[in-house]
């Protein structure tokens, strides 16, 4: 009889309590999520230092005629500048996400996890680097941002890592692994 449950597929309760919980499969890939992160972060640094120190108070540069110009903005709030007067609040989320991020990277077996998680700590510690120690002051300052589109807000790299981070993360999500690498059946 135990054989005709296997077969069908109602297992036996031996069979259950034999059965090993799903285990994470490979090494830890906390490397690659630092690496990443370091990555962005450094790239998103250096392009701001470049543009406060050639850009600002200037002309902005035509990249692609009229679509594509940088242009250097200081922004206190969120994305398409929204909530200038509550830098503080986005301050603190920031350094949220790079506390999850970092308590998340112990268990993480997934690359594709660590490259997503990786963009984002890196482009919060950008912009959190902004927040902290531009003007007007300690966690009040302005983002830099100069990445200008036509008919669409300035942006800088860390945005791009961040949001890049973020549609890596749902895709993850929606095809089901785990950043502990198990892939889950919902």
């Amino acid at each position: 009889m135990a054989e005709a449950e296997r077969i069908i597929g109602t297992p036996d309760v031996d069979d259950e309590a034999a059965a090993p919980a799903e285990q994470p499969r490979g090494r830890r890939r906390v490397w690659v999520l630092f690496a990443v992160a370091a990555v962005a972060y450094v790239l998103d640094l250096s392009s701001k230092m470049i543009v406060v120190a050639r850009l600002e108070h200037q002309e902005p540069i035509r990249v692609i005629g009229d679509l594509l110009k940088f242009e250097a903005v200081r922004n206190p709030g969120a994305a398409f500048g929204f909530g200038g007067a509550f830098t503080i609040i986005f301050t603190i989320i920031a350094a949220a996400v790079v506390v999850v991020i970092a308590r998340l990277a112990r268990k993480l077996y997934s690359l594709p996890w660590a490259i997503a998680l990786g963009l984002l700590l890196g482009g919060a510690l950008g912009n959190l680097t902004d927040r902290i120690f531009r003007a007007p002051g300690v966690f009040q300052g302005a983002v830099v941002d100069f990445i200008a589109p036509a008919h669409f807000a300035v942006f800088n790299l860390a945005d791009s890592a961040i949001v890049c981070g973020g549609f890596l993360i749902v895709i993850l999500s929606f095809r089901g692994l785990d950043p502990d690498g198990t892939v889950h059946k919902d």
